[in-house]
């Protein structure tokens, strides 16, 4: 049982429950689920995972009008759950619940990941908050949420603009191209080793990236960031060559043909995405640029190509 799952048994056992005796009132107002910080909220947690931050537990979101009104009493009544199911035991627990669990307030919950608490407004709003963070706000499962509050929020940050895509998409083929396919192969005849390193897993870092955003989805951070690539309908399977590249840095003979085959294979998915008209050559950087010329806000396409 992974930790989406042992939240959702936990609370269907104990939550559910808690609500309707002690919240029937206000049962329409409370948002359940858990998402956030933790591979668990991806549900990529294994036994290793299961050393910290590992607990029976959910979120129950609530605004900042009903935090006033029957906060507290929340708070309270969360603290009262059990603390061991299905062998899980929670250690310590605060007077609020754990740092990631318990009672939050939706704006409380969005603000620590985007740095406001409803959706951007404008593409700097959206530019300003790093695909990591959008991916943690949006992660994990929504298991109630009669209000929708919550969940509005939530559906918007899957979906950023257009322009915001374009941008970011943009930004990470112009870094894949000047990492992998012209400054790997330079850094190797230079004996610069540890510049070629560099480069080559900024390369697989930036190449994974581009899937992401082809796919229309946030980029995890660098250590889950692989691990969500395999999930991807589109160019997920380029996986298992960017692990291969990592294996064998300073082998270019190898690695070069290799670095050149993703680069066709996110050449041809652009074509077929219909983001780009290049057909001669696969260097990634004219399709860059080509990709950031599509972009219709003024601003934002005479801003810097490389975010």
């Amino acid at each position: 049982m992974n930790g989406i799952e042992l939240a959702r048994a936990f609370y269907d056992a104990y939550g559910a429950p808690m609500l309707e005796r002690e919240f029937s009132d206000v049962r329409d107002r409370i948002a359940v689920g858990i998402a956030g910080h933790g591979s668990e909220c991806f549900g990529y947690d294994d036994e290793t995972s299961r050393d910290h931050d590992f607990e029976p537990g959910f979120c129950l979101w609530i605004t900042d009008e009903d935090e006033r009104r029957f906060g507290f009493r929340l708070f309270r009544a969360y603290n009262r759950l059990p603390t061991e199911f299905e062998g899980v035991r929670i250690e310590r627990r605060s007077a609020l619940g754990s740092p990631y669990k318990g009672v939050h307030t939706v704006r409380e919950f969005y603000s620590y990941y985007t740095g406001t608490g409803d959706v951007p407004e404008t593409n700097a709003d959206w530019l300003a908050i790093a695909p990591l963070y959008l991916a943690e706000a949006t992660n994990g499962a929504v298991f109630s949420d009669p209000l929708g509050e919550f969940s509005r929020i939530r559906r918007a940050l899957l979906s950023p603009p257009e322009d915001v895509r374009l941008a970011r998409l943009a930004s990470s083929l112009f870094y894949t191209a000047q990492a992998g396919q012209y400054n790997y192969p330079r850094c190797i005849r230079h004996g610069e080793y540890a510049a070629a390193a560099t480069a080559l897993s900024d390369f697989a870092k930036s190449a994974a990236e581009t899937v992401f955003f082809l796919n229309r989805r946030h980029p995890p951070y660098y250590k889950w960031l692989f691990r969500g690539l395999r999930e991807l309908p589109l160019l997920g399977e380029l996986e298992a060559e960017l692990a291969g590249l990592l294996r064998a840095p300073f082998n270019a003979e190898q690695n070069v043909p290799v670095i050149e085959r993703i680069a066709e294979r996110i050449a041809a998915a652009l074509r077929e995405e219909g983001l780009v008209t290049l057909e001669e050559d696969c260097y990634l950087e004219p399709y860059a640029r080509e990709v950031h010329g599509r972009i219709a806000d003024p601003a934002l396409r005479r801003a810097p190509l490389m975010l």
